[in-house]
């Protein structure tokens, strides 16, 4: 009798994944799987379709073909809403944040989501939200932030609360779109050290980012992404000296 333990269930996972748009095929058959602690990236040129795989993915759009798996299970025809219920966590390309509030108060409405427990005048209820808002903002280094305006924080801190709202709806995954736009070299280098500390606790992570060496030094496994198709799938060294990655990067970055 074999001892080999059964390959472990992806976290996250589509089959010939796709979308069209009349003629133009954004997604073509794309397959992927994402195991637990997982950090992968998705990569490409600009229009390759990086984004609208997010949506296929987080339920934002409906697939004209293929599957998506979550943790084992069917969610193709799952809403974005019960996806992110089921644990996938996203954030987006462009700010979701309210500009009005305070980054408290934006992770606030996402942990009483999660906790079950809607705001209430009631002090066991506000204790326990306000724990969970400062340990999010402490986890993405806005510990001192919290009674600002979203308004006035800077690009860099809006990207890392937006990061601090998704960890509190409590993912199993978590799809970054492009998470170190506006950051400086030390919020960069505390991102990376955030993503060590996510797979380190089992949380998956797929990212799109245009820092390559970002991208190279974190990840463990980069897929690239040319007109919709999948390209290359593989560690970065790998990737970096793929010739079809290399053509399709002709005139841009790949570091």
């Amino acid at each position: 009798m074999s001892s080999t333990a059964p390959p472990a269930i992806p976290v996250l996972s589509c089959t010939g994944l796709g979308r069209a748009f009349g003629a133009l095929r954004a997604v073509d058959g794309v397959d992927l799987a994402l195991p637990a602690g997982a950090r992968h990236a998705l990569i490409g040129p600009n229009g390759a379709g990086k984004s609208t795989l997010f949506q296929l993915l987080a339920g934002g759009l409906r697939p004209s073909a293929g599957r998506v798996w979550l943790d084992g299970r069917d969610v193709t025809r799952m809403s974005d809403a019960r996806r992110a219920r089921l644990g996938i966590g996203q954030t987006f390309q462009h700010s979701s944040l309210f500009l009005s509030m305070t980054a408290a108060e934006n992770v606030a409405l996402a942990a009483q989501r999660t906790l079950g427990q809607p705001w209430s005048p009631v002090p066991r209820t506000r204790v326990a939200v306000q724990r969970r808002v400062e340990q999010l903002l402490a986890e993405v280094g806005l510990a001192e932030r919290g009674a600002t305006a979203v308004g006035a924080l800077s690009h860099g801190e809006c990207r890392q609360l937006e990061l601090a709202v998704a960890l509190a709806t409590a993912p199993r995954v978590l799809l970054l779109d492009e998470p170190a736009a506006g950051m400086n070299d030390v919020e960069s280098a505390e991102l990376g050290a955030m993503f060590r500390r996510f797979a380190e606790r089992g949380l998956a992570v797929l990212v799109i980012e245009h820092n390559m060496q970002l991208v190279m030094n974190l990840c463990d496994e980069l897929y690239v992404l040319e007109s919709g198709e999948l390209i290359a799938r593989g560690r970065p060294e790998q990737v970096r000296n793929d010739a079809r990655v290399i053509e399709a990067y002709l005139g841009g970055e790949l570091c």
